[in-house]
């Protein structure tokens, strides 16, 4: 296991400095000019070069870009334009409230889709398959941002059942989780529909049904642990798409995470702000991945086998 982990530590290392050169191209691209956005409009243009010189703007892009990679190894992603803080320090401030609501919506996600896309694979055809294959496509469909407002509309504005926006205890997190764990609740269902529709129809499945095992210890000891792979593939996946979600859903009701945090510092024009947000976004979306590919290894030991 040690190997197979340490090799795919090292197939993301050509990933991550992909990621790097996008995040720093595009920030390059960028209309703006860090050192007057800092210094304020009022700035003579002697203070401006100065400034563009102690932030190394003015050196080749070449140069800039490798000062920009070796601070990614060191975490030293820069200081936020707006206030000089390290970029480093203000993401972890804003983490917790972001993971915080990305595992509430993984568990929305998880805990409809599963359930119900495993009752709709064991009754194929029926009145339930039919409307969950509906309630899939509308949920897919919706975007979260609009499904936010309709939310705050109905459960917050017209019922006061929750509050409109903030921070703080359980009843808080219910409307932002739901709003951004609709869309992946829908994935998983389908997903985990057409797996266990694939698996339920092998031989070894007639096989435990024929030595006469309870249809409940057929779906869900055989069936369900042998259909895990692809559900789990997108949950992995999906956890990258709750991250982008996440900073509108962030937006929407006020939620002090990076997703706010990212779209407070894109109105700013905080470049390194910006750079760094994406950058920690992308490590823990690869990172998932890696935590998918050790969970493929630890259900299919063929897998394993591979690497070996």
């Amino acid at each position: 296991m040690f190997r197979f982990v340490m090799k795919r530590l090292l197939m993301l290392i050509p990933v991550l400095i992909g990621v790097s050169l996008i995040v720093f191209t595009l920030m390059q691209l960028t209309p703006g000019d860090p050192a007057q956005i800092m210094l304020g409009p009022q700035a003579s243009q002697e203070d401006i070069e100065n400034m563009r010189e102690q932030m190394g703007l003015n050196e080749p892009i070449y140069v800039q870009y490798f000062k920009f990679l070796f601070g990614i190894v060191t975490l030293d992603f820069g200081r936020s334009i707006q206030d000089g803080q390290a970029v480093i320090t203000k993401i972890f401030e804003h983490l917790p409230a972001t993971l915080k609501l990305t595992f509430a919506a993984m568990v929305v996600a998880i805990a409809i889709g599963v359930p119900v896309g495993i009752i709709s694979a064991t009754r194929q055809y029926s009145f339930f398959d039919h409307t969950s294959t509906i309630g899939a496509l509308v949920g897919f469909s919706m975007p979260n941002y609009w499904l936010s407002l309709m939310l705050i509309i109905i459960f917050a504005v017209n019922l006061n059942w929750l509050p409109v926006s903030g921070y703080g205890g359980m009843v808080f997190l219910i409307l932002p989780a739901i709003a951004l764990g609709t869309q992946t609740a829908a994935v998983i269902m389908r997903m985990t529909r057409s797996s266990m529709l694939e698996v339920l129809r092998s031989d070894y499945i007639r096989t435990a049904r024929a030595k006469g095992l309870t249809e409940r210890a057929v779906i869900y000891v055989h069936a369900l642990k042998n259909a895990l792979i692809p559900i789990i593939t997108v949950v992995g996946l999906q956890v990258g798409v709750l991250l982008e979600g996440a900073i509108l859903t962030e937006a929407v009701f006020s939620w002090p995470g990076i997703g706010r945090f990212m779209v407070d510092a894109i109105r700013a024009k905080d470049f390194p702000v910006v750079q760094g947000s994406v950058l920690f976004i992308a490590f823990l979306f690869v990172m998932v991945n890696l935590l998918v590919d050790v969970l493929y290894a630890y259900i299919d030991p063929r897998i394993k086998a591979q690497y070996k």
